[in-house]
Parts: structure tokens; C-alpha cells; sequence
């Protein structure tokens, strides 16, 4: 059948062995009841070993002394029965040895299986004070008459005194554990019970030989259930990450038990002493001394309490936007991933820098708080969302099938696409989404599903798209992308790199104007490597700054050879292309400036091509260009009018030089009318004193008709593709 989800293995032992326990409460003591709990017990040594195997390798150990005790504890129920049952039982009995030989390997083991992880001193201390009271009444009233009981042998007294001793030792092992605080596995759970259920039938047995007389099944019963418990905790599944437990702290129910502890001590003085008046009075008076310590010490557990809860906030919330940080959400996904299939989504705003640079960290702040009350009503009940780092978000979509996770991931894009508000602005910022699955059953750790969704995230920015999902290929891109980034380190300090140089044409003449300087990388290996698939990851990797002035350094040093021997002849100025990145670099303009110098050439002979896209926002690439203006560097306006606010730039930065994008220029023989944007271009180029260059021409028509409508200037494969050594002769120009 589909659709239903198998029980369980700990699960159907865990119903399966109690029915069974009840099953053995119900039958008189014989060979089948017998029968059945060594089944039972047997069954649970066997299962704590498969189980410890295969889920809990780290406390292998642990388990395989707890298994050692269970099994001591069969070899006494099997003494007992086989001496019982033939009539030849007498007190005590090889059955007891083996019954306290038992006690001290799973106590061992219960308290390494329980343990805390990091120092345990406090839970020491702590089982030593209830062992101590604990001990004290059970010697009182239990112990003390049975040693001084000259009616049993010496065997038998240390014996019968063996039982209640241990369930001391027992008692103040398990209260602890039961007052622990922070969360709990199923595992932790099941061993916790298995241990009540063995302490609550050892006071039964000790303090209450009436009912156990009467009874006794049932309890004997509660011993096999322990058993049950113990293995299900054992084949119970490690969760993949395993829960934070709280620091040792003194709890409200932890100070209770250990008052009640310490106030039973004066409690037995008061019971042996009787209407004894000095005993009274000293054991009254410490009693109340030390309720008023207790009293004095509340306070400053309430304090410590609330200190701590303080400090447990600011390092799981983010600060600005109140979301949980990347601590807190990874220990939610954990949970969520377990407990089924999630949607993971990192979200970066790409525009945020911008607005960082152009309206203050106080605009940015109030951006990134107004994208987190966005993010956060946009959200199902039940889904997280968390502020990573910086412009960085996840959100969480739990229990999500199909349509139902795309849905979510719509909304947000959705929501993300709309203006932000910030104080009295309103952003546009281009968000990106990388989106990853878990895997049935949560076989995807959450650090794993967090790299996935950033590998979607990152291939969507490489790819200029709003989205991604993840997919394996995208990891085989990335590695490629990382060895191409390290092949670019060692090309640079090897001279892989060389500069070529296509013609910008004056149309009326054919003359060569001037000649943007171009990259080209020859690989050892892999042979000739396309700009478009370097010049991406060396901005990524920063390396642009060190390529981009080694072309600017050769490609300068190149015009200044050609000045001296061409004169006249030689073209105007060199084009070279600079990045955002080297834009955004500290003393950009001075790096230029000695670059200049070194050469010997004035700042005219020299035009800086920068994109739309890198003067976006303003700030430090603006600032840059109005220096290099100033200093008489020319400045040209790249790929214009495929960028964010093409018009709005003409008016705030200074531009020398209009390139008119390809793709327009291929719209001249598309027919029907397309040719609108370029003669719209020429005209504003017209107007604001700006020569207009015309890129990507491939045809003597387009040539033509660029003429005709007013462009002086071009470039394309029409007139010459980029080579190492141009010759500078004019083109004929029939184009003309």
C-alpha cells in the first residue's frame, strides 16, 4: 500500500514487549510465565546490541556494559526460577548475586548514557547530596535494623542491606536526570523511564515486602518493562544532529529536590528524638536557617535565570530585524528536516551595497528590517525565516509537497520584486533565490542543504537570473569555476594573458580613431578560454583588479610605442574596459594616474569604458570617475541602454563617449521599424555633446545606414577583429 508510513522498529518493540509484560503480570508464576519474561529479556540483550551497532556507535561501550547488566539480571531471574520452581529456594541465593552484581554496570552505564556532554562536576555534586539524605533515612529506618538484626546470618544481613543500598545509589543517579533541563531524544526518554520503572519496584520490594508479597507479579512485571525500554532506546535512531542541552544551571525543580534532600536529614532527628527538647530545638532551627539560605538564594537564581535567558536571545536573534541568526535557524532546519521534506531558500540583495553607498548604514539598516517583515508575513504558519549575514536570508518551508513549495517561492519573488520601503525611500532591490530539497527521510544534513541552496544562489548570479534550484550539475559548474579561478592566479604570474586591439572607425574617412583594448587568455591546457567564461569569475575572485591593470599598463605602454613611431598616423586615444570592481577599489584614480606617467602619456590619451550596471547606487564607483573626469581621463558609458537607468546617469555622471549596445545595432536589418532605438540614441547623444560609438557592426549596411543617420563613430567585426597588431591604414570606405 502507499500513503502509510511503517511503524518503527523501537516502536513495535516497545508495544509488543510491554503487551507481552502485561501478558506475564497476568499468568501465575510457572515455566510458561517464566518462558515468557526470558523471551522478553533475552530479546532486549539482543536488540541493545544490534541497536548500540548501528545508531549509536559513539557510546558503543556505554551499551555493551548496560547489555552486561541486563544479562546478569536474566542469569539471576533464570537461578531463581530453576531453584524455585524445584523447591530447593533458599534466602539468600546465587540469584542475589547475580541480581547486585548487576546494579553496578547499569548504573555505570545509565550514567554515561545520560550523562551531559562537558564537565559533569555539578551533577555529581548534586547525586551525592540525594545519595547522602537518600541514604541516611534509608540506614535510619531500612538498613541500620537489618545489620543489627542478630537473627539473620552475616550473609544474609549484608544481602538484605545490599538491595536498599542500591537503590540509593539508583535514586540519586535518576533524580537528576529527571530534573534535567532543555530538550530530550526519544532515546533519552525511554531510558529515563526504564530507570523510574526499576526504582519505583526496588522501593516497592525494600520498603513494602507486604504488597510485594501480594502483588509481586505485577512488579516483577515492571522490571521486564524496563528491559523493553532500554532496548527501544537502543533502536532508537540517532537524531542526524544532536539537540543542544542547556549548561548545568540550578533549576527551580533541581533547588526543590535538593532542599527537600537536605531538610530530610533535621526532618529524622525530629522523628528519633520525640518530644527530646534540645533535639527539637536544633533540629527546627536548622531547618529554618536553612529555608532562609534557600530563600536568599532564589533571588539570585531568579536573576542568574533571567540573565541567562537574556543572553540566550542575543545570541540566537539577529539584532537589527528580530529574525533568529544563522545558529538558531540551522538548529530549527534540523528539526524540520527529521520530521520531513522542507524547502530550503537563501536569499541575497544584490542592490544592497548600493544602498549602503548612496543613502547611509542607517537607509541600509531600515531596509534590511523592512525585507525582514516582508519575508516574514509572507511566510506559512510554521515556516522560518533567519538573517544569515549582511544582505543575506533563509527561509525554511517545512512539511512542503510540490506545488505547495513553489507556490511559496513564487510569493517571495513576488513580494521581493515590489519597492521596499525605507524611511522615506523606496528600494528597488534585485533579490536572488537559490533553492535546494531535503531528501526523504532527512538524509541531507542541514550545512549540506544550506551549501546546496548558496550553490543555486551563486549559479543564478553567474547566470544573471532572479532563481535557481539546486541540482548536482550546478556543483560540477562551481568546482569547474573554482579550478578555472585557480588556473587564473597562475596564468597572471605566467604571462598566459595577452592584449589585442580592435579599431573604433570613423565613418565619413575610414580612419581608425582609436582602439579598445581587449584581453585574451590562452590557456596551457585547456587552449583559448572565452571572456565570458573568465572575466565572471575573475570578478568574483577579485582577480579583476590585478587583470584589469595589467591590461590598462600594457595597453597604455603599447599607444605610447605607437605615438612615437606612427605620429600623426597613430590613433587618437585607447579604449580599455574597467570593471566595478576595480572602480570600487581605494585609489583607483591614482593607480590610472601612475600608470599614465609611467608611460608618458597625457590623461586624454586615455578613455575608461564603465558599465551602467557598475555606476548603479552611486558611491565609490562614481566618485572614482568624476575623479578620473577631472584629471582629464575621457569616460565612456559601455553597452548603453541595457542597464538599470541609462538616462538618469547621462544627467548625474560625467560622460565623454556613448557605446550604443550591439544588440541594437543588430535590430537595423531585423526590418519592421526595430532601428527605433538607435535613431533615438544618436539624437540624445546629439543633444547632450556626447560622441555616439556604434558597437557589433557586421555589415556594410548597417555601416551605411549608421552614416546616414548621423553616427561618426563604430566598431565591429565589419572593420576589423581585434589583433595583437593593428594596422592603422584607412579603410576604404565603401560603405560610405
Amino acid at each position: 500500500m502507499t500513503g502509510l508510513r511503517r511503524t518503527p522498529a523501537w516502536l513495535a518493540w516497545l508495544l509488543g514487549g510491554t503487551a507481552a509484560a502485561v501478558g506475564y503480570a497476568l499468568l501465575p508464576y510457572g515455566w510458561t510465565s517464566v518462558v515468557i519474561s526470558t523471551l522478553i529479556s533475552a530479546g532486549a540483550c539482543a536488540l541493545m546490541v544490534v541497536g548500540a551497532r548501528r545508531y549509536h556507535r559513539p557510546q558503543l561501550s556505554a551499551w555493551y556494559v548496560f547489555t552486561g547488566g541486563v544479562a546478569a539480571w536474566v542469569a539471576g531471574d533464570l537461578v531463581f526460577a530453576a531453584q524455585a520452581l524445584s523447591g530447593s529456594w533458599a534466602y539468600p541465593a546465587w540469584s542475589d548475586a547475580f541480581y547486585l552484581g548487576a546494579y553496578p554496570l547499569l548504573m555505570t552505564a545509565l550514567f554515561l548514557l545520560t550523562g551531559r556532554r562537558g564537565p559533569r562536576s555539578g551533577n555529581l555534586i548534586d547525586s551525592a547530596i540525594v545519595a547522602i539524605s537518600v541514604g541516611i533515612a534509608y540506614w535510619t529506618f531500612v538498613i541500620q535494623p537489618i545489620v543489627v538484626d542478630d537473627s539473620l546470618s552475616p550473609l544474609a544481613r549484608a544481602v538484605t542491606a545490599g538491595y536498599p543500598t542500591m537503590g540509593v545509589l539508583l535514586c540519586a543517579l535518576l533524580v537528576p536526570v529527571l530534573l534535567r533541563r532543555g530538550p530530550r531524544t526519544a532515546g533519552m526518554w525511554l531510558l529515563t523511564v526504564g530507570g523510574v520503572a526499576i526504582l519505583a519496584c526496588n522501593v516497592v520490594y525494600t520498603l513494602l515486602p507486604e504488597v510485594m508479597a501480594a502483588a509481586g507479579s505485577f512488579f516483577y512485571a515492571g522490571y521486564l518493562f524496563a528491559y523493553v525500554c532500554w532496548a527501544s532506546a537502543a533502536a532508537c535512531p540517532a537524531p542526524p544532529e544532536a539537540p543542544a542541552e542547556e549548561a548545568d544551571s540550578l533549576g527551580w525543580s533541581r533547588l526543590l529536590v535538593l532542599t527537600a534532600s537536605l531538610l530530610l536529614v533535621p526532618a529524622i532527628l525530629l522523628v528519633q528524638g520525640g518530644v527530646d527538647s534540645g533535639r527539637l530545638v536544633v533540629g527546627l532551627g536548622s531547618m529554618v536557617l536553612f529555608m532562609l539560605v534557600v530563600c536568599r538564594m532564589s533571588g539570585y537564581i531568579a536573576r542568574v535565570h533571567s540573565q541567562s535567558r537574556r543572553l540566550r536571545d542575543l545570541a540566537m536573534r539577529d539584532d537589527l530585524t528580530g529574525l533568529p541568526n544563522r545558529r538558531a535557524f540551522e538548529a530549527e532546519a534540523a528539526k524540520g528536516v527529521a520530521a520531513g521534506p522542507c524547502r530550503l531558500i537563501m536569499i541575497d540583495l544584490a542592490g544592497f551595497k548600493h544602498v549602503n553607498d548612496r543613502l547611509g548604514r542607517a537607509a541600509g539598516d531600515q531596509a534590511l528590517a523592512a525585507v525582514a517583515a516582508v519575508l516574514r508575513a509572507s511566510l506559512r504558519e510554521g515556516d522560518a525565516v533567519a538573517r544569515m549575514g549582511a544582505d543575506e536570508f533563509a527561509v525554511l518551508v517545512l512539511d512542503a509537497h510540490g506545488g505547495e513549495r513553489d507556490a511559496v517561492v513564487a510569493r517571495l519573488v513576488d513580494v521581493l520584486r515590489r519597492p521596499i520601503v525605507s524611511g522615506e525611500h523606496e528600494l528597488l532591490l534585485n533579490a536572488r533565490f537559490g533553492v535546494a530539497d531535503s531528501e526523504r527521510g532527512g538524509a541531507v544534513a542541514v550545512p549540506e542543504l544550506v551549501r546546496r541552496a548558496d550553490t543555486a544562489r551563486y549559479a543564478a548570479k553567474a547566470a544573471g537570473s532572479q532563481l535557481m534550484v539546486y541540482r548536482a550539475e550546478l556543483d560540477e559548474r562551481a568546482d569547474a569555476a573554482v579550478r578555472l579561478g585557480a588556473d587564473l592566479r597562475h596564468s597572471l604570474d605566467d604571462g598566459d594573458f595577452r592584449v589585442v586591439y580592435q579599431p573604433i572607425v570613423e565613418l565619413s574617412s575610414g580612419r581608425i580613431e582609436a582602439v579598445e583594448a581587449l584581453v585574451r587568455w590562452h590557456h596551457p591546457v585547456r587552449g583559448p578560454v572565452s571572456p565570458a567564461d573568465f572575466v565572471p569569475i575573475a570578478e568574483d575572485n577579485g582577480l579583476i583588479v590585478e587583470l584589469g591593470e595589467f591590461v590598462m599598463r600594457t595597453a597604455c605602454r603599447r599607444f605610447a610605442t605607437w605615438r612615437r613611431e606612427l605620429g600623426a598616423d597613430a590613433p587618437r586615444y585607447v579604449s580599455v574596459n574597467v570593471s566595478a570592481r576595480q572602480l570600487r577599489e581605494p585609489g583607483f584614480p591614482d593607480v590610472v594616474a601612475g600608470i599614465l606617467a609611467e608611460c608618458g602619456l597625457e590623461p586624454a590619451a586615455l578613455l575608461v569604458e564603465v558599465t551602467e550596471t557598475a555606476l548603479f547606487g552611486g558611491g565609490t564607483a562614481v566618485h572614482a570617475v568624476e575623479t578620473l573626469h577631472r584629471a582629464g581621463v575621457l569616460i565612456a558609458l559601455d553597452d548603453f541602454g541595457t542597464g538599470h537607468s541609462s538616462l538618469g546617469l547621462l544627467r548625474t555622471v560625467p560622460v565623454n563617449v556613448l557605446k550604443v549596445d550591439k544588440s541594437f545595432v543588430d535590430e537595423i536589418t531585423a526590418g519592421g521599424g526595430r532601428a527605433v532605438i538607435v535613431d533615438a540614441l544618436i539624437h540624445v547623444s546629439k543633444g547632450l555633446g556626447l560622441r555616439a560609438v556604434a558597437e557589433g557592426v557586421e555589415s556594410a549596411g548597417q555601416a551605411v545606414y549608421l552614416r546616414e543617420i548621423g553616427y561618426e563613430y563604430a566598431q565591429g567585426f565589419y572593420f576589423g577583429r581585434p589583433v595583437t597588431e593593428p594596422d592603422f591604414v584607412p579603410l576604404a570606405t565603401t560603405f560610405a
